[in-house]
């Protein structure tokens, strides 16, 4: 009985990787539809084309007020990117370092081997810059949001320029059908052909915002194909277990009768 206990406890301690997400968000806003993500399912992996696409939108578009405070400049190498591409992207940036051999703090290049550098110094900055709101990391975004990518999607793709009749929008606020309440300070962030693909994808907004939330839960769970992997090799164990134990406990009664 300890035994078969262990084993649906395992088995249950792995069974979220292989639901797709979009089901595991089944409880989402009836707004929210669910995407065909490519990481979804039991073999889902990422799309690495997706996500060097998407990193260029986060790069040029979302990085100017939302932080990634969690990856490394050297984590880009997942997504297909060598070490003198990777050195390039981290130099673009300056770190604060320190101190040196006479007590003092200086900027420099960022090295692969930090984090991704944020574009405010602090948060009362973040939040002046932005009348008074305050821009999300975007780090775990695709895992802290219970609809995760499915949410995320849908909010970057249903800006609205007017609110419907009869709705009042408050002062420097802008209608979202997703979001909640209807309304959210952070202004429509992607427009068609806002970014030049280098792999000559079109720049839809639809497109955009697949990408970057593609790379925004890679971002969240950069070991998502990794952990799949060793899943599947756990059931696989289990089951080749079970039938050795099944085999061995007939052996045993037929000695027994």
């Amino acid at each position: 009985m300890k035994l078969k206990f262990a084993i649906i406890t395992i088995i249950a301690s792995f069974a979220p990787i292989f639901i797709p997400l979009s089901v595991q968000a089944a409880e989402s806003s009836h707004k929210v539809a669910a995407q065909d993500w490519s990481f979804d399912g039991m073999f889902g992996k990422f799309d690495k084309y997706s996500l060097q696409r998407g990193f260029q939108v986060y790069k040029e578009v979302c990085a100017a007020c939302h932080s990634l405070k969690y990856v490394a400049y050297r984590d880009l190498e997942a997504l297909g990117y060598n070490e003198a591409q990777i050195k390039a992207v981290a130099s673009e940036y300056e770190v604060t370092d320190g101190p040196n051999d006479e007590g003092e703090y200086f900027q420099r290049p960022a090295r692969p081997a930090d984090k991704f550098v944020p574009p405010f110094e602090n948060d009362n900055a973040a939040r002046y810059a932005n009348n008074g709101a305050y821009p999300a990391d975007l780090s775990l975004m695709a895992k802290a949001r219970a609809h995760g990518p499915d949410y995320i999607y849908a909010l970057l793709t249903h800006y609205k320029d007017d609110a419907p009749a009869g709705f009042t929008l408050g002062d420097g606020l802008y209608y979202n059908e997703t979001y909640a309440g209807n309304q959210i300070a952070m202004p429509q962030p992607l427009y068609d052909d806002q970014v030049t693909y280098q792999d000559g994808t079109d720049a839809t907004v639809a497109q955009m915002s697949y990408d970057v939330t593609n790379f925004l839960m890679w971002s969240a769970e950069p070991y998502l194909e990794q952990r799949k992997a060793m899943g599947l090799k756990v059931i696989i164990f289990l089951i080749f277990f079970a039938g050795i134990l099944y085999a061995h406990k007939r052996r045993l009664w037929r000695k027994l009768h």
